[in-house]
Formats: C-alpha cells, structure tokens, sequence
C-alpha cells in the first residue's frame, strides 16, 4: 500500500484505537493463561489529566502491553475514586453558583446534586486517558461509590468493628475549618510559615510585693487565650520559683486559671512560661489530661470564634488573631513582637490550615493490623522500586496511630452506625438489624437514626484491589481467585502510606497475603527549574494539547525519556519534540526500505553481514531491555530500546543494507530487513502502540490476516547472541567513524573516495567487512600491511593501526601546522602527568587507581606523539 511523506499521528491514533475497542484486544476474562493484573489508582472524580496522571498510567499501558504481548492474560482495571472532601468542596460550589446553600437543603436533596455532578464531569480522566493509547479493560471500569463497592466498604467496617479494631470516642483530631472535617494526620502537610511570636502579659494574683506583678508567655496564637485553662512552669525553672501555688489573670476576659508546673515546659523556649490550652493544641490536651485542666472550646467547626470566646464572637480565627493583638496593645499587655518561623499544617485537599480539635470520632485501631504490612514489604513479599522507600514505609508503620476514619460529609460510604433518641448505639447494616441489635441488648429503638458521618476515602479505596473484583463479599468468586494477587502497582510515593499500606493491610485481612508483588514509585514531575507543576506557576502544560502537537507516540518516549523510579522528572517539552522526531525517524526509515525494488541476484556481502551483525545485535539490545525491565528501569528500557533503532538498526544496518541509488535489491536482503523491521515494531510497541500498528498493517509483511495486529503480536524473545561478531563489528565501526572524523577535520568531501591500509595485529577479519568499509567510510583499495605507506594519515584502533592516504586532497603546510599544535599540546600534556607520576609523595598516598590512570594517559599520549611524528615525517 501506499505510505504517505509524513506521519499523522491524530489519524493513526484515532483509527487504531477505535479498532482495538471495538475487536476486544483490551478485555479480559480468566482463562489458562498466566493473568497479568494491574490496578489503576483511581483518580478523583474531580480531577482532569496532568503530567503526574500521564507518567503514571504511560509506565502502567507499557507494562500491560509488554505482558499482552507475552502471551499473558493482561487485565488492567480502570477506575476513579468519589474522593469526599475534593468532590464535596466542587459540589457545593456549584450550588453557591446556583444561590443554594448546603445547610438549606436535605443530605438527600445535596446527594442528588453531588450524583448529578459525577456524572457530568466524573468521567472525563477517563475518556482523557483513551487518548493517552490506555489500554485498560474499559468494561471493568469502577467507581469507589458503585453499590457493591459501596456494599463492601460497609461490610469491613461492621467486620473491623466486630473484631475490636474500630471504636468511637473523643478525641483530639486534624480539623479542616474549610472542609468542616476531620482528617488524619498523613492528610496534614506539614510548611514552614513565617509567623509572628506575640509576648503576652498575665497578671499575677497574689504575688509577693517584692516579685512582678504579672508573667509574660509569648505565643504564636493570641486569639486561643480566652480559652486558656492554666499556666505551667518547669518546677527546676528558678525564675518563677514565686509562682507556685499562685494563679494568673486571662487577658482580655479576666478569667483566674492556676499556675501549674510540670517538666514538660522547655526552659530555654520564649519566656519559660507556657499558656496551656487544651481544646486547641494537641500537646497542650495532654498537658490538661495529665492536670485535670478545663477544656473550653472557643472556634466553631468553620474556625470562627464561639460563644466561649466572649469577645469577638463570629470573627474568623486568623482576623481575631489581629483584633486580639490590637486590644492587648490597647490594653498595655501586648509587651513586644517578633518574627518567628515554624511548622504549620495544612489539609491535604483544601490547603485550609488545620485545626486540632476535640472532637467525638471514629477510629481504627493500626498497630496490630499493621504489623503483617511491615512484615511483607520487610520480608520481600512486596517489593517497593526503588528500595530507598523501605525505610520510609517501615518508619511509618513503627509509629503509626489509630486512624481517625469519620468525616463530617455527606459525600461517601455513610458510616452503619445507629442511635436512639438516648444518644445509645449500635453498629449495624440495616435499620432492621439496628433495631433488632439494640431490642438484643434490652434498649429502644425510639427514635432510630443513622450516624450522619461518612468514612475516609482511603478507607474504601484501600479495598481496591479486591472491591474491583467482588473479593470482599464474594471471596471465592473466579475473578478474585484468579486475578488477586496483582502483579504490579504504579503510583505515587507521597500515597505510600496513604494507600498503599492500607491496601497491604485489608489484602491481609481479607485474604492473608498482599494485593500485588511490586509496588513502582514514581517521581514528581516538575518543570525544568526543578518546580513542582502547579496551574499558580502557569509551568505544567495541558497534556491533551501536548498529545495534539507531538504525537501521543512522541509525548510518552518524552515523559519516560528521563523518569527513573522514584527520581523526579524534570520535564522539558524538548523531550516531546525528541519523541516526536523518534517517530518520524522510524516513519522514514520505513519509507525507505519501502521504497526499494526487488531483482533475484544474490545479496551483497555487506548486506549479508549486517544481517549477521544487526541479528546478534538485536539480541544482545533485547537481553539488557529484559535487564531493565526485571528491575523496573523503564525509562533505561525505552533509551536502550531507542538506540538500538536509531543508532544500530537506522544508522547502521540500513545504510549498510539499502541498495546503491536507484539500483534494486536482492530479495533476500529485503526479506531480512523487513524481518527485523517487523521485530524492531514489536519492541516499540509498548513504548509507541500507535505507529507500530500503523506500519504493521503495511502490506511489506504481506497480507495480514484478522486478528493479527502489533498489540498482540508475540514479544521478541531473547536468544544468545555471537559476542566476537559484535566485538569484531565494533572495530569496523570505529574505523568508519576515525575516518569521517579525518573527512571533516581535513573538510574532504564524503564523496571523495579514499585509499586506505591495515596493519591488524588484533585478530580481527578485516576481510570480511572491505565492501561494509568501503561503503560506509567510502574507501578503495584496502591493502593489509606491516609498513605504514608514504604520505599517509595513521590512526589507533585498538591495536591496529590504520593508514589513509590524503596527500593528494589536503593542503600539506596547514596539515604541518596543525599536526604541530596537536604536538606542542601533547607534549606539554605529558609533562604535567610526568610530573604527577615523578613525585614520589603522590605515587605512594594516591589510590592505586588514580595512579594507575594517570600511567595509561601516560602511554596514550606517547602513542599519539609517535603517530603524529610519523604523520608529519611522512608530510
């Protein structure tokens, strides 16, 4: 058929991809093949494609195509989580669009807007990632709030309840006053603010005439202290040995609190003196409990002051903060400021500061479930690439605390717990089983009503990989039993812990072993200052616009160009223009073999030993792919995978295998070459579907039958290969360069044809490869000889020696000038490493290796200088 001059790669996308739907190459069922399963981290239903997305789920479609090719079961689940918080805060939005508040509609009526929203944009990630070539099993597409993942989420918390890990209590816990909900402690991000260090002074009651009158704290936070509930001092803190047994005045609202000591207080810290407010620090709860302190609680659940403030009621707690300062100066309390910096959460969804509140929650109890995660990763069942996460993960897992699992939402699974009109509860699925729960512990159900919370996200997304397949409720079904345990997982080190642990956790829980062998992290992708992409910045571009401009082909090999497992990528568009331009070299170079006609005359002897060279090549290129690809080096898998066709296959064997100009081509060479076209593809595949399929249909393969397509054509698989061939072919290939190296240094023409001379003490066959010599050096007359011929040029190659005579094309005293200057360096080169190699201090305390360099440079360079005297001699 006919191949267009260019490669379009809109039209191939669009064509090949429909074609693969629509013929079921990406379905799966279970069958006797060895399945290969991976599950796609679902994205958040609020989300739109971004780099991060593309690096991920391109390292996930090349492992899924890689394993189809294999001839394995290959099933990729696609999906996206309801992520509450996120999707709440979008909904709400939209309803104050529309002039409907939250608190004026039922939890009923919000649900159907949130409902209505899903389905209008909760799927665009998805459709995005059909254009990205994602070859997922779109029919086994989920959703975190489909019934029966919903359906399973309840089961394990009634389960975990029932086994004593879950419990409900207060607590004090990570308050997002933007969301209205608490979080936990992995959502807290954790950033360094510059603040503002408030000096406050309290009165004293009862001090001694001869002591101050008050004590000064000095604090970051002055709108807490009308909800202070004592002062501590350290008992060895000497400067206020006075203090004790006294009580100090609140500012402001002129409440008396005691002065309490306990060694917790940091001497050397402010002023010694520490306000203590146990309903808003988490430290200072402790402090209270261990003291019996009040606990007085003075911000609503959007972070505005209450009723208990007594001042400034209804104020946000950052603008009270400023209003409180302004009346402590007013009032001559406020001694002094300065500038402060130190850590400060943030919610991971909204980026609201957080908040520690009491508040009454429901928690999981981690340290027993989480041991068996450790223990898996720890022992290697689960691998994390690269390994540098081990330590992280075990940190983690060591210190880890309950885990608070309610949020204040209406958004996501509702938590099955039940009330009665005496506050009592029961945990239960139903309101049928509520009621018969609390009549089997003798109490009413009058009044019955289902807790309003619902549970953390993660809480429903650590069940993926056994939800997708119905293996919570179900747990002999054929889908779990085949395809669980999973193969590999590709996500994000900053979820390790977030998502991966818990899934390793339920995996345990549920079925005893962990959800997936591998566990391959990638790095952030961050422009090429090394920012993290962010739409403030304007640094991370629209990946459906890149895909428009190079070429889905071209924006994958440049995203996996340069990302190492768990290195960041530093993103350049440059690199979507090298992917790009990949691709039309392949395109070319098809076009050029497609162009060659055919006579029957034997083939040449160059194209028979580029056909030799080229197969063991190939294979040799295939093993270390295999390498990279065992140790999850895929961005080293593509690079070797990408030179192997530029370098060898491109610029090697088809320059040595393409035919004289306008002359044919013995068949068997065009048999051959479209031979090792045809594998070059399959390698390319994974990497680059669309242009592999394209050039795959293309009748120089002969005339395809249904079905057999590039996407499940068998991989190539790696035989041994002839490493003398290869070693030998080198030198030849180092030949071919020292002699284009002269042409330009010399400014000759390629087309002038050179006489060249081989004295080959190396065991290497020459003879073999003259035509290859003379067709790719453009040489004639190739002699072997001991003597170096008059006139001539000579270059090293190894331990051969090779001469090239140029007197009749070059202009003799430049030549003689420019040999000179190449003398003079080398000579004054080798006086600085003679002088390192005289000095008796350095051979003795330097590394046998440095030393041992420095004496190769050493007789590199005199072997130079003899070449170059006798190259000017023979001038």
């Amino acid at each position: 058929m006919q191949i267009s001059k260019t490669y379009n790669p809109r039209e191939a996308e669009d064509k090949w991809y429909s074609y693969w739907m629509e013929n079921g190459f990406f379905r799966s069922v279970p069958d006797e093949r060895e399945p290969y399963t991976i599950v796609m981290p679902p994205p958040n239903v609020t989300g739109v494609l971004h780099m991060g997305h593309m690096l991920n789920n391109t390292i996930q479609d090349v492992l899924i195509r890689r394993a189809r090719m294999q001839g394995k079961n290959a099933c990729w689940v696609p999906g996206t989580d309801h992520a509450s918080i996120a999707t709440e805060a979008k909904v709400v939005a939209m309803l104050k669009e529309r002039g409907i508040s939250k608190k004026d509609i039922t939890r009923e009526q919000f649900l159907d807007y949130a409902w209505e929203w899903k389905e209008k944009y909760g799927g665009i990630i998805l459709k995005q990632l059909e254009k990205l070539g994602a070859s997922c099993d779109w029919d086994r597409t989920r959703f975190t709030m489909d019934p029966d993942l919903s359906d399973a989420v309840i089961d394990t918390f009634i389960r975990l309840y029932r086994k004593g890990y879950i419990y409900r209590g207060v607590r004090m816990v990570n308050w997002d006053p933007q969301g209205r909900t608490a979080v936990s402690d992995e959502e807290v991000i954790r950033r360094e603010v510059n603040q503002t260090l408030y000096y406050v002074r309290y009165a004293v009651k009862g001090a001694p005439d001869e002591a101050p009158a008050y004590l000064t704290i000095a604090t970051t936070r002055p709108e807490t202290i009308m909800a202070d509930s004592a002062i501590c001092i350290n008992p060895n803190d000497e400067r206020w040995a006075h203090l004790k047994g006294k009580t100090a005045i609140v500012p402001l609202v002129n409440r008396e609190i005691p002065i309490i000591e306990d060694e917790y207080v940091d001497i050397a810290f402010g002023t010694g003196c520490l306000k203590v407010t146990p309903a808003h620090d988490l430290n200072d709860y402790e402090l209270g409990q261990k003291h019996n302190l009040d606990v007085i609680d003075i911000l609503n659940d959007d972070g505005t002051l209450n009723e208990k403030a007594g001042i400034l009621v209804g104020e946000d707690r950052f603008k009270a903060r400023k209003a409180v300062a302004k009346l402590l100066d007013e009032a001559g309390l406020l001694e002094k400021t300065e500038p402060y910096t130190s850590q400060v959460g943030f919610s991971e969804r909204t980026d609201a500061a957080i908040e520690p509140k009491l508040s009454m929650q429901w928690f999981c109890r981690m340290q027993e479930l989480a041991k068996p995660a450790l223990d898996y990763v720890l022992n290697g069942d689960v691998n994390l690439i690269p390994d540098k996460f081990v330590n992280t993960y075990r940190h983690w897992m060591e210190n880890i605390k309950d885990w608070t699992i309610s949020r204040q939402l209406w958004w996501g699974q509702r938590i099955p717990a039940w009330y009665n009109a005496e506050g009592e509860w029961v945990v239960a699925k139903t309101e049928e089983e509520a009621i018969a729960a609390f009549a089997a512990e003798g109490k009413t159900a009058e009044g019955i009503r289902q807790e309003d919370d619902v549970l953390d996200t993660w809480f429903s997304s650590g069940l993926w990989p056994m939800s997708v397949f119905d293996g919570t409720r179900h747990p002999d079904n054929e889908d779990i039993r085949y395809y669980y345990p999973t193969n590999d997982l590709v996500t994000a080190p900053e979820i390790l812990f977030f998502w991966v642990a818990r899934m390793i956790i339920f995996g345990h829980e549920f079925r005893g072993r962990p959800p997936f062998k591998n566990v391959y992290l990638t790095g952030i992708v961050r422009d090429k200052l090394g920012r993290k992409m962010s739409k403030s910045l304007g640094n991370s571009p629209d990946p459906i616009e890149l895909m428009e401009q190079y070429g889905t082909d071209g924006v994958r090999v440049g995203m996996l160009l340069s990302s190492p497992a768990g290195n960041d990528l530093m993103f350049d568009v440059a690199y979507c223009e090298q992917g790009r331009n990949f691709a039309n070299k392949i395109w070319n170079a098809f076009r050029l073999v497609k162009g060659w006609e055919v006579n029957d005359l034997p083939a040449s002897s160059a194209q028979r030993e580029a056909a030799v060279w080229f197969g063991h090549r190939f294979n040799q290129a295939l093993a270390e792919i295999e390498g990279h690809f065992a140790s999850y080096r895929i961005s080293d898998a593509l690079m070797a995978t990408y030179k192997l066709v530029w370098d060898d296959f491109c610029s090697w064997y088809l320059e040595l295998a393409k035919p004289a100009y306008q002359q044919p081509i013995a068949q068997e060479a065009l048999d051959a070459t479209s031979g090792f076209f045809e594998s070059v593809l399959k390698l390319i595949h994974p990497f680059m579907p669309f242009i592999s399929e394209e050039l795959w249909h293309d009748d120089l393969f002969g005339k395809r039958e249904a079905g057999d397509c590039c996407i499940v054509a068998e991989y190539p698989k790696s035989t041994s290969y002839d490493s003398q061939v290869l070693a030998d072919f080198a030198v030849i290939q180092q030949v071919v360069s020292e002699i284009r190296n002269l042409r330009n240094a010399k400014q000759l023409s390629p087309k002038t044809t050179l006489p060249l001379a081989i004295h080959a003490t190396s065991g290497v066959d020459y003879a073999r490869y003259t035509e290859a010599l003379e067709k790719m050096a453009n040489v004639a007359d190739i002699q072997f000889t001991a003597e170096k011929p008059a006139g001539s040029t000579s270059f090293l190659v190894g331990k051969d020696e090779c001469f090239v005579d140029m007197v009749e094309q070059i202009d003799v005293e430049a030549e003689k000038e420019r040999i000179s200057k190449e003398i003079a360096y080398l000579n004054g080169f080798l006086k600085s490493v003679n002088a390192k190699l005289g000095n008796e201090r350095f051979v003795q305390n330097a590394k046998p290796e440095i030393v041992s360099n420095e004496r190769n440079k050493k007789a590199d360079a005199e072997a130079k200088l003899q070449l170059l005297a006798e190259n000017l001699a023979s001038l």
